[in-house]
């Protein structure tokens, strides 16, 4: 969802606000198929995480935005960036490796940013984006504007030393800012199940004193609505909140990953689950005939082809600007 469609949210009748997420989610579901075949014809190189199936997540929590709100995503931060309203051109150059990418053609899957419109970036080291994330709080707070931050973090970050000093500092400051946990049931090394001893993920929220609710992620309007009370709740000024949308991930946690700790029966399942044959229902429940969403669903097929022939027409990076992003002391004679 863009950032014009943000601003006037308010305004869209509940059927064309899940027209625009059917559509967004869309363009997530085949920007990531697009990049899993990519990757398999060695056009993708080092690693990538795929967003494939957890486009409620993204889709849902970044519609509670407001104009000046800002994000930060993951090391599976592809759909944050889209549903944002991030340019899927940009996106397809940087994980080509071309030069008119989001980083030039530098960064690659794991390291998208679009401070203009509100994403403060990705993150290659799980957790990083949460210190980040109270940081901007704080910034808000501090020059006191109305703004506020949705930090998006996977099961594995909760984890992680970053996540409880986020989460401490966070809530023994009150700042403006909606952690939101997406547990899509797998680390690279083991399940959630055998990574905590505790009953639920939100449950952890608990010992910084930061009120936290449980969603279905597969499920856009039970996290819009989830994230709707939060945002509103930080709004309000009464400090920050976590949410746990518990979705799935239909690929392995990378490239790299075999995928062997699961059985094709459980994700078969989870895909009977479908987040975006969830809103397509609705929609058709509602009236809206199932050509027009064919419709949409092609559009944004011929959309991210579109993307794709621009990132092959774009030339590769200029190897005389290898150095330029590169911090090195200046060097010191020593003669």
């Amino acid at each position: 969802m863009t950032r014009s469609l943000i601003e006037s949210q308010p305004k869209l009748s509940m059927i064309d606000q899940s027209l625009e997420w059917f559509r967004t989610m869309c363009r997530i579901r085949r920007f990531d198929e697009t990049i899993d075949e990519l990757f398999a014809q060695g056009k993708v190189h080092g690693t990538t995480h795929l967003y494939i199936g957890e486009e409620a997540v993204a889709t849902g929590a970044i519609a509670t935005l407001k104009p000046g709100d800002v994000i930060t995503s993951t090391h599976r931060g592809h759909g944050h960036n889209i549903a944002l309203g991030g340019d899927i051109r940009a996106m397809m150059a940087e994980l080509l490796g071309r030069s008119s990418g989001y980083c030039h053609g530098v960064g690659g899957s794991m390291h998208i940013a679009d401070q203009a419109l509100g994403n403060l970036g990705a993150n290659g080291i799980v957790g990083a984006g949460l210190p980040i994330a109270v940081g901007a709080a704080l910034g808000f707070q501090m020059r006191q504007e109305p703004h506020l931050v949705l930090a998006f973090a996977g099961d594995g970050a909760l984890n992680e030393g970053a996540f409880h000093e986020a989460a401490n500092l966070a809530a023994i400051w009150h700042l403006p800012v909606v952690f939101v946990v997406e547990n899509n049931q797998y680390g690279m090394s083991g399940s959630v199940k055998e990574m905590f001893a505790i009953g639920h993920l939100a449950d952890r929220a608990v010992g910084y004193g930061i009120p936290a609710t449980m969603v279905d992620g597969m499920d856009i309007f039970s996290v819009w609505e989830a994230a709707s009370q939060a945002t509103q709740e930080v709004r309000n000024g009464h400090g920050p909140r976590l949410i746990e949308a518990v979705t799935y991930r239909y690929k392995g946690h990378s490239k790299s990953d075999a995928n062997r700790y699961r059985t094709r029966e459980e994700i078969q399942q989870w895909r009977q689950r479908d987040p975006l044959d969830h809103v397509r229902q609705y929609l058709e429940d509602q009236g809206v005939e199932a050509a027009a969403l064919d419709r949409i669903r092609h559009e944004e097929i011929q959309a991210v082809a579109q993307a794709l022939e621009f990132a092959e027409a774009s030339p590769w990076p200029d190897a005389s600007t290898l150095e330029e992003a590169v911090y090195a002391p200046e060097e010191v004679d020593h003669a």
